[in-house]
Order: C-alpha cells, then sequence, then structure tokens
C-alpha cells in the first residue's frame, strides 16, 4: 500500500467539498468519474445488472448519500488492500487415471483431524485435496473423507489420493449425519470439517490451532469465507433476535481491516470450522434434530457457547468457498428446503437466548458483527500503531491496549497515519484489536468517526498533537468518557530545552504546545499524567479535574529471589530513539564532554549506543571506544542489558517518566541518571545513583562502575521498586477507577 501525504489529501478534499459537497449529485459524479479514471477494471466488474440494482436500491432507501457511499464502499474502498489468493482450475477426468497422484503423510498422532464430507463431486473434493496437501505446512493432521455413499470417481479415491482415510456411510445420511459419523475416527486434539467445495489458501491451519493452543476458553474457530472471485462471503455470522441470519460483510471486499482481525461471533459456517475434540464428544456432535442438514453449525455455536467456551473468527486462515456446489442455493427443493424449516427449530431452541442477547433484524450491525453489544467498547487513538520495539511511548500504549483486552472490552485502535505497519497491525489484529487503516479509512477517518463514535463507551486518546485533532469530534458525536493522555508535558520540555539552548523559537513551540495541552486537559473527562511531578502541575492548574497518576510501563511482577549478579559484566549503555530531541542532546554532550574523562580512568570501557533514528550527528561519535548500534532487536537489547555494568541515562531536560530508566530496574541493570531521568519516579537517593549533568558525572560514574558492592545493591533494589509502583496491578487499579466493566 502506497501511503499518502496527509496534509495533500487534506487539501484535495477541501477543494473536492467545496466544488461537490459530500451527499451532493455532484459528489456522486465526480466519485463515479474519479473511479472510472483510477480503477477501470473494478468499474467493468460492477457494471453488471444485479450491481446497478443495488445502487437504485441504495438511492431509494438511502438517498445520494447512501449511494455515495455505496461507490466509496464499493470502488474506493479497499483499492489498495487485496488479498492475494490462489485458486487452482479443476482437473475434469473420467477415469481416476486422469488425475495425478497425490501423497499424504500419515500422522499416527494427529494433532488435528480434518473431515471433508462428501457425495459425489470428485473434481471439487479433488481440489480441495490437492489444496491441502499444497497449504497445509507442517501441522500434524489426518484426512477423513467422510464419503455419503458415493457412485462417482469417489468410490476410488485411494487408489490416487494416499494417505488418506475413508469413512463410508452404510446407506445415504445426508451432511450432519455423515459428519457425525466419521468423527468418531477422528483422532487429533482438534476436528476441522471441511466442505469439500473449497480451496484452502496458504498457511490455513496454523492460525486456527493456534488461537486453540493460546487461549483454552476458545471452543469453536472458523476461517475467512472467500468466493473465487475475491469477494468476501462471510467475516463470521450474525443471529438477530429472530433467529435470522446474517454473513458478515458479505460480497466486501475481504482484505479491509474490520474483516482482518481475531473476533467473537455468534456462529460459523459450517464450510470451515475447528472444534476441540473432547468438547465434540461432550456435546455429542451435531444435534440430529437438524438433520439433514442446515442451522447445525449455528446450533453448535450456541452449544459451545452455552459450556462456557467463546466461538472465534480467525481472519488469517482463508478459504475459498464454491457456495451452492453442495446442495445448491433454492430454498424450494432439495436439501436446502430445510434451511427454512431448521431456522424455525433453532429459533425454539435459542429463542430464550436469542431475547436476552441478540438485537433486533439488522440493527446495529457495528455491534453484532464481533458481539460488543455484550461488553464496553474502547477507541484508542494515537499518530500510529504501536512500534513497541523502536520507542518507549508506543510500548506504553501497547502495554494499556492489552490492559483494555485484559478487562473484556472490544477495542478498535485509530493510528492517525491510518499506515497498516507490519508485523505491529497485524499483532494487534491477532489479540483481538480491530485496527483502521487504508486509503479508505485516510480520506474517510473523521466521517467514520462521526457515524460510529455514539457505539464506544469510552475514548483513550494519546499525544496532544494527535488528540487536538479528534477531541472536538469525540466530544460532539459521542457520549464515551474520553480519557487523555498526553506521555509528558510537551510545553514543559521544550521550556526546558530553551532553558539550555536559549533559543527563541523553542520558547514559542512551548507557549503553543502550553495552549493546546491545557485545552485538552479542560475537554478531556479524565487525564493520565506520568509521574508524580506532572500530575502536581496539571492539578495545580485544573483543581477539579480528574487527574490520575498512571504507571507509565506495565510490566510482570519480578521474582526478588532471582536476582542478577554483577559479575562478569562490563562496559556502559545506553538506550534510546533518536527521534527524541532530549536523547539527541544527552548523547552528544555526555560524548563531547563526559565520556572523554572516563576513559582517563578507565581507557578499556566501550561505550554502546542503542536506538533507532540515528541522525550523521549521533554517528559522528563512533569510535573503537563508542558503538553507535543504533536500533537492535529486542533480544538483542536483553543480551546488552544482561552483560553491561552500567547504563547512563544523562539526560539535560525532558518532561515525563523516562522510560529508559523504568526499563532498567525491570531488567535489574545497574542505573546512574540525572534529576530530569529521574523525575516523576520518587526515586530514593539513598538507594539509587542521581547525579547533575555537570562536571562531575564523570567521577560520579567512574567510582560507580568500580564499585560492585554499590552496583549490586543497586540491582538489589531495582526488583522490589517496579513491583510497588510498575505492575498490572498497579496499573489495573487506576484504570478501573475510569472504566466500569
Amino acid at each position: 500500500m502506497q501511503k499518502k501525504n496527509l496534509k495533500e489529501l487534506n487539501e484535495q478534499e477541501n477543494i473536492i467539498d467545496k466544488l461537490a459537497p459530500k451527499g451532493s449529485k455532484r459528489r456522486v459524479v465526480v466519485n463515479i468519474c474519479t473511479q472510472v479514471y483510477t480503477h477501470p477494471k473494478q468499474i467493468l466488474h460492477y457494471m453488471k445488472p444485479q450491481k446497478i440494482k443495488r445502487v437504485f436500491y441504495y438511492l431509494f432507501h438511502d438517498g445520494i448519500r447512501g449511494v455515495s457511499k455505496v461507490l466509496d464502499d464499493r470502488m474506493l474502498m479497499g483499492s489498495d488492500l487485496k488479498l492475494e489468493l490462489v485458486v487452482k482450475k479443476q482437473i475434469t477426468g473420467n477415469s481416476i487415471k486422469d488425475y495425478p497422484e497425490i501423497v499424504f503423510k500419515e500422522a499416527e498422532n494427529p494433532l488435528v483431524s480434518i473431515i471433508i464430507p462428501v457425495y459425489n463431486q470428485f473434481d471439487y473434493t479433488y481440489a480441495c485435496l490437492r489444496s491441502i496437501f499444497e497449504n497445509t505446512g507442517d501441522i500434524n493432521y489426518e484426512i477423513i473423507i467422510a464419503d455419503d455413499c458415493s457412485n462417482d470417481l469417489t468410490k476410488n479415491i485411494c487408489e490416487v489420493v494416499k494417505g488418506i482415510h475413508v469413512e463410508k456411510t452404510q446407506g445415504q445420511s445426508y451432511f450432519l449425519r455423515n459428519c457425525n459419523h466419521a468423527a468418531k475416527a477422528a483422532k487429533g486434539k482438534y476436528i476441522v470439517f471441511l466442505n469439500n467445495d473449497t480451496q484452502v489458501q496458504e498457511n490455513w491451519l496454523k492460525p486456527l490451532v493456534d488461537l486453540m493452543e493460546r487461549d483454552s476458553k476458545i471452543g469453536m474457530a472458523g476461517s475467512c469465507m472467500v468466493y473465487p472471485d475475491g469477494r468476501l462471503q462471510e467475516a463470521g455470522g450474525i443471529l438477530w433476535k429472530d433467529g435470522s441470519a446474517w454473513n458478515f460483510g458479505n460480497g466486501h471486499n475481504p482484505a479491509m481491516p474490520e474483516y482482518r482481525y481475531v473476533k467473537d461471533v455468534d456462529y460459523i459456517s459450517g464450510a470451515a470450522i475447528m472444534i476441540r475434540h473432547d468438547l465434540w464428544n461432550e456435546l455429542g456432535g451435531f444435534d440430529e434434530i437438524f438433520a439433514p442438514a442446515y442451522c447445525e453449525d449455528s446450533d453448535l455455536a450456541f452449544s459451545v457457547r452455552k459450556k462456557g467456551y467463546r466461538v472465534v473468527y480467525q481472519p488469517l486462515s482463508i478459504v475459498v468457498h464454491f457456495e451452492g456446489i453442495s446442495n445448491g442455493t433454492s430454498v424450494e427443493s432439495g436439501i436446502k428446503a430445510y434451511q427454512v424449516e431448521n431456522q424455525k427449530k433453532f429459533y425454539e431452541k435459542w429463542k430464550d437466548v436469542l431475547e436476552k442477547e441478540h438485537l433486533p433484524n439488522a440493527q446495529d450491525s457495528f455491534l453484532t458483527r464481533d458481539r460488543s453489544q455484550l461488553k464496553k467498547r474502547i477507541l484508542v487513538i494515537d499518530h500510529r500503531v504501536p512500534i513497541y520495539d523502536n520507542d518507549a511511548g508506543a510500548r506504553t500504549v501497547l502495554m494499556y491496549t492489552k490492559l483494555f483486552l485484559e478487562l473484556g472490552m472490544q477495542v478498535t485502535f485509530l493510528p492517525n497515519d491510518f499506515f497498516p505497519f507490519q508485523p505491529y497491525t497485524q499483532e494487534l489484529e491477532q489479540m483481538g484489536v480491530e485496527v483502521l487503516y487504508g486509503n479508505y479509512y485516510m480520506e474517510h477517518g473523521k466521517d467514520w468517526l462521526i457515524e460510529n463514535g455514539k457505539y464506544f463507551d469510552y475514548v483513550y486518546t494519546n499525544r496532544p498533537h494527535i488528540s487536538i485533532e479528534y477531541m472536538d469530534l469525540l466530544k460532539k458525536y459521542s457520549k464515551a468518557k474520553v480519557i487523555y493522555y498526553g506521555h509528558d508535558l510537551h510545553y514543559l520540555r521544550e521550556q526546558r530545552q530553551y532553558e539550555i539552548e536559549h533559543n527563541a523559537e523553542l520558547l514559542k513551540s512551548s507557549e503553543k504546545w502550553k495552549k493546546i495541552e491545557f485545552e485538552l486537559c479542560r475537554k478531556a473527562d479524565v487525564v493520565y499524567a506520568v509521574g508524580e511531578y506532572e500530575a502536581a502541575v496539571l492539578k495545580k492548574e485544573f483543581p477539579d479535574k480528574i487527574i490520575r497518576c498512571v504507571p507509565a510501563y506495565i510490566y510482570d511482577t519480578i521474582d526478588t529471589n532471582k536476582m542478577p549478579s554483577i559479575e562478569n559484566r562490563r562496559d556502559i549503555l545506553f538506550v534510546g530513539g533518536f527521534g527524541h530531541p532530549p536523547n539527541i542532546d544527552a548523547v552528544m554532550w555526555f560524548g563531547k564532554e563526559v565520556f572523554p574523562k572516563i576513559l582517563e580512568k578507565c581507557p578499556d570501557m566501550v561505550w554502546y549506543v542503542v536506538g533507532g533514528k540515528v541522525t550523521e550527528e549521533i554517528k559522528s561519535l563512533e569510535s573503537n571506544h563508542i558503538k553507535i548500534l543504533g536500533y537492535v532487536t529486542d533480544e538483542k537489547l536483553q543480551e546488552l542489558y544482561r552483560t553491561s555494568k552500567l547504563v547512563v541515562v544523562p539526560l539535560r531536560y525532558g518532561a515525563g517518566v523516562k522510560g529508559k530508566v523504568v526499563e532498567c530496574m525491570y531488567y535489574q541493570v545497574p542505573f546512574i541518571t540525572t534529576p530530569t531521568g529521574a523525575e516523576g519516579l520518587g526515586l530514593d537517593e539513598n538507594k539509587f545513583a542521581i547525579v547533575e549533568a555537570d562536571d562531575m558525572m564523570a567521577d560520579a560514574i567512574v567510582d560507580l562502575y568500580q564499585d560492585d558492592k554499590r552496583l549490586q545493591q543497586i540491582m538489589a533494589d531495582c526488583g522490589p521498586y517496579i513491583n510497588t509502583h510498575f505492575t498490572r496491578k498497579q496499573a489495573m487499579d487506576v484504570v478501573r477507577a475510569d472504566i466500569k466493566i
């Protein structure tokens, strides 16, 4: 996806808005002309009678604005996002010898049993098996063909497909009983039911297994079902209060972000579902009141939930489904006719649950698509998705996003650049976070907020330059409680920088930030501050506002009985990203003014400098004794923490709690910092090394570096400090004061 310049987009949009206001006829014409020019192939796809008919439907029901939105949805929406599908042409033969041999590796102790119910249609079954063979990877699985008395080449399938098991029914049993019969032969921990009129895509099975393995409360999971032409068939199903159903997202672009996150769903299409084997046995399989077929998948999902398990949609498992091949599409005749009758049975069986938990038909699909009508929703806003291994602020945002998930909330993440940086975006989506990205949301993100703000109970908005863009919209179009978290007081940081550099522009900038930050504090319902100092500053300015001091970082409790040793450690370390001016100043000042004096007394010492976005002036410090490592992985950083004797944090200005100091304490590494570096942490100067950023720093570092006993004591004091101030409990206590679940 090509990233667009936000300023350019805004300028273009303002011009278009003046010439062709949103919701006007002229805007529809502009949309059509734009799409004809930019996406001619897509236009040809949509110039079909049924598509044109749908435009008139929206014109009648929603007016011009509805038509304009449909045009955006179908043409612009997701034009930069696409799933890569491989749909292979079927082999059509008259003899079993016309089909190339497929040899599956037989598994003695399979993790997964893949059951494929079939009745004739050998060409489809063979294509399905070929796709499994080519796309399943190293998961240990077995294949069971549930043959319901086929009379075509399926009878001879074992001649051409080796390593599979065939379970035949005694007489034609149809889908439901055929599946129940075959499942008795399954040996896997998990059972997958897969229609024969499907072609699985690359790495389809592992994401389903991963979901089950990492969360024991997930009882059933299903795939993203896609039509052969690339349109979405279903991203999970919605069941309404009257028992009727929707295939969520049907006909849309499956690569759009609203279909790419793991979520709870009412049901999953039986064409591709995974269930725990022991749970399947406990439930007794598909309920045979729904024989021969239809509604058994919805019933199974409700039964799974009744047992206390979750039913979840996994977008990374992609399966192409040739819908209608098995039983046709008409509900007037054949097996398909049972669909109407079984819907009535389903409603009677589950009407109490439907009445209590489900909404009227077509009401608030924004909520029902992920069952969030039953939970609280929170919108998290930041400048981009948290690139947590790049800067401390991003790590904080990720930690609190995880905390909201732990509270049982449905989380939507709005990155102001709307760009899906990877692997970070997919990691969020796999946690269950909906992330908004792509050109459509870049151009219509605020429209989306206006339309959907009403669905959120809480908003957690980060950083002043981002929050100021959304605050008024949030207060106008949402009743959510708005929590503002600035990360630090920008105006204070730049004021302190001015005091060192005496640059008048910094003073002007500081005043600008102060105006913005104080406006945000006035408008927010709750203000989070990091560190006792900044919380006190804000409480003085806003005595009637709820201002809470929150842990900037959230860590697991440290086992203080397993303290690392100072032995065999050497050299010193600095960690901090260079997109942050205080870090540049600290390293340059330390490198030129302090470190040369240290080398006079410790000539073998090496200073390792870690941090992304390294500037040319930082690179200029590189020498035999100064190693500019730049960005390193988390694994490499942890190795440096394990081997370094001392971490230096020589900040001369800044604001907020310094992540690099807290991180040192979490890894129980000795450190020395300045009053600025220690600000807001309430550190005991008798326990930790805090010195002024002046000529005396070099001597203080040398004395500390050579005092192993003192260094070991600092390490011993780190664990108790973290356990008191920066664990999940402390963060949860603060959040629960404002977020009621």
